[in-house]
């Protein structure tokens, strides 16, 4: 049995009791922590909270040979823990697929996803979102022009766009960085974003929510991560006002 258990938004408490159940009842578990993390939290933490010890995955161990797990999972019970909802992820969604075919029961305990909680957040009504978009970091000169072409084509449709930050071993990418590459990006590209909303440490006591233009962003101290960015297409009246109140905008 494979048991993909969402960690929720930002630390300890947010698990489920049906996750806890999992963890506390399995063989062994595993933590992804290459797609999302638990900014509020360590795995020593984890460890502690959980009562068993975690093992770490890499990108390599769930995408290129999940062998081993899969291996384990065919005769014990196996935990996947994964930052937020477990299935937002395709890296998931193949991984379930390779069990199936495989004959290894899975099973899904479903965590908050930062996918919803950014119209909790900001007031952006969840039905008016388009395709959502990976940013990465540029490496040499790799500079990807995929985000704002994504961008583009959301605002030309009028749907929203949420624009994920990349995650690192050593690294987490900010707001900043994220609006410095998307105003280079659009400037390439000869196109323009009017407004931004970021959005830091969903799901924690303080999370921090701006709306304005890249300008506005750049002066704002949003803290440490995780970040995640929104780019709006035009505003019902409600979303408007939920900005205005909860975004400074």
């Amino acid at each position: 049995m494979l048991t993909f258990v969402g960690l929720g938004l930002f630390d300890l408490e947010d698990i489920s009791v049906k996750g806890l159940e999992c963890i506390r009842t399995a063989d062994i578990v595993f933590l992804e922590s290459y797609t999302s993390r638990l900014a509020g939290c360590t795995v020593k933490e984890m460890e502690n909270r959980y009562g068993k010890g975690i093992q770490i995955l890499s990108r390599h161990d769930v995408e290129v040979d999940p062998d081993p797990l899969l291996e384990l999972a065919a005769t014990g019970r196996v935990v996947l823990l994964v930052g937020g909802d477990p299935m937002v992820s395709t890296t998931h969604i193949d991984l379930r697929i390779r069990a199936r075919m495989r004959g290894i029961s899975t099973r899904i305990v479903h965590g908050s996803s930062i996918s919803t909680a950014v119209c909790g957040l900001t007031g952006l009504q969840n039905y008016r979102f388009g395709k959502s978009c990976s940013l990465p970091f540029p490496h040499g000169s790799w500079f990807p022009m995929t985000p704002i072409n994504v961008i583009a084509e959301n605002i030309r449709q009028d749907l929203h766009t949420l624009v994920y930050l990349d995650i690192q071993d050593d690294r987490f990418m900010t707001i900043h960085k994220a609006v410095t590459l998307l105003e280079e990006m659009a400037a390439r590209s000869g196109g323009h974003i009017p407004l931004y909303v970021g959005i830091a440490r969903a799901g924690s006591d303080s999370p921090v929510v701006r709306a304005g233009d890249a300008r506005t962003l750049l002066a704002t101290d949003f803290g440490s991560p995780l970040h995640i960015i929104a780019i709006p297409a035009s505003l019902h009246v409600m979303e408007r006002e939920y900005l205005e109140l909860f975004g400074g905008l």
